[in-house]
């Protein structure tokens, strides 16, 4: 059986959905993994097939509609989320052309797609193949499908659909307590942290004798980027987080990592630390709300202080909040003194640590990716 998989332009929307790939591979299936170009080194990393849909960054589709032209900055949270579907969905129209002739001489069984990865569902629509929508995390997207219908509206009308297909399958990995309303039958999977890896150093999977923090803002950070608020959060925050007395880890992409440690004194270890080695050893995780950032932290059990960077990010992490697994501070409310107040207080309750371990255990229970690869090999029967 042939199976694509089709992600974004993000290593979030790799590693989302590497578990399963992976699993797929190893049961004897032919798998090949469509992304953007700039993603390709990063589906390498995670030992997967890949083949490029196009060259173009996440800053060409967000800023700009399909004939170049610049797009106005979305200011209400309803309005973020809108321009995300769009922007997405820009993507998928682009990346149209190229999975067509991947198909011509490589024509998939079954088309896996990431939650927003609008060309699978038009793929599999065109090719009559069964599509299943694989979740990247524990968002929701209703808004954001609106977006990326309106944005589609060409290409359905060219297929003859009034509406986004549905999938023939829904695959969500969060635990039921932090699923979010999909109203549709979901497969429960498991999902593991499949992330880009390097060489170990003891210290990254040994805990010391302070309590430790981990501060991230994700895989894309890069510092001088105007429209990237994510390097400056990680700046703001690292001077007061010291006066907490833990040791503090920031992980962050190489580029970053350089620029940060140039800007600090000393004491703090900053670099591409692999996430799911490091988490165990965490006794909180500072993050700016990505989805896969927060589902590592609660497959290691480990409580989060959540100060989310867009509005998409925000309804999920209020329902990590809501089991007390996490403390949420929303723009207004998320100065770095603020930040370090807030996780100074988190790292001395330990009900924090009790409700993120009974979420992890809840996660545990849920089917091995193992068991869902019988599940996709029965929708071509």
């Amino acid at each position: 059986m042939r199976i694509l998989f089709i992600a974004g332009a993000s290593s979030a929307t790799v590693f989302a959905l590497a578990p399963l790939a992976t699993a797929v591979r190893q049961a004897g299936h032919h798998v090949v993994m469509a992304a953007t170009q700039e993603m390709m080194p990063v589906v390498a990393g995670v030992g997967l097939p890949g083949i490029p849909v196009t060259a173009k960054g996440i800053p060409d589709f967000a800023s700009k509609d399909r004939s170049g032209n610049p797009l106005p900055v979305p200011r209400t949270p309803a309005e973020q989320m809108h321009h995300t579907g769009g922007w997405f969905a820009r993507m998928a129209a682009e990346s149209l052309v190229p999975l067509l002739e991947l198909s011509a001489c490589w024509r998939p069984d079954v088309i896996v797609g990431g939650t927003m990865s609008y060309a699978a569902p038009l793929l599999a629509a065109r090719l009559r193949v069964p599509y299943v929508r694989h979740a990247w995390d524990a968002m929701e997207f209703a808004a954001m499908d609106a977006g990326a219908q309106e944005e589609l509206l060409p290409e359905l009308t060219e297929l003859g659909l009034a509406g986004l297909p549905e999938p023939d399958l829904f695959i969500d990995i969060s635990p039921p307590s932090i699923r979010p309303p999909h109203g549709q039958p979901v497969q429960p999977m498991r999902w593991t942290p499949g992330n880009t890896q390097r060489q170990l150093e003891p210290w990254m999977y040994t805990k010391g004798e302070q309590p430790r923090i981990c501060i991230t803002s994700g895989s894309r950070v890069t510092p001088g980027q105007e429209v990237d608020q994510n390097y400056d959060f990680l700046r703001a925050s690292i001077q007061e987080f010291l006066s907490l007395g833990a040791e503090l880890v920031v992980a962050a992409p190489e580029a970053a990592a350089e620029a940060l440690s140039a800007e600090t004194a000393g004491g703090v270890r900053i670099g591409w630390v692999p996430l799911d080695v490091l988490a165990p050893t965490c006794d909180l995780i500072v993050h700016h709300g990505g989805g896969v950032t927060s589902l590592t932290a609660v497959n290691a059990g480990v409580p989060q202080l959540v100060v989310p960077k867009a509005a998409n990010f925000v309804t999920a992490a209020r329902r990590l909040e809501e089991l007390g697994a996490a403390t949420v501070l929303l723009p207004g409310r998320d100065s770095p003194e603020l930040m370090a107040k807030t996780a100074g207080g988190m790292l001395a309750d330990a009900a924090h640590r009790t409700a993120a371990g009974a979420l992890a255990r809840e996660m545990a229970r849920m089917p091995l990716p193992s068991a869902v690869v019988g599940v996709l090999e029965r929708l071509t029967c």
